[in-house]
């Protein structure tokens, strides 16, 4: 999954708690997923992270 479609699905399930639009069956439920797209982002954010850090060093004058 892609971190675009990742945020996007974090911002519908936060936005569909937050108006309500849940019924109690369904919060724990989405409250699991968005858990496991946290932990999709954040992964991907310390990739792309230690990545640019990479890059930067390697272009560092020696």
């Amino acid at each position: 999954m892609k971190y675009e479609e990742a945020m996007k699905r974090l911002e519908q399930i936060v936005s569909d708690i937050e108006e309500g639009k849940l019924d109690i069956d369904l919060i724990s439920e989405r409250l699991k997923e968005a858990k496991e797209l946290i932990t999709i982002c954040r992964d991907k954010l310390y990739k792309v992270d230690a990545d640019v850090k990479k890059i930067l060093e390697d272009d560092q004058p020696c």
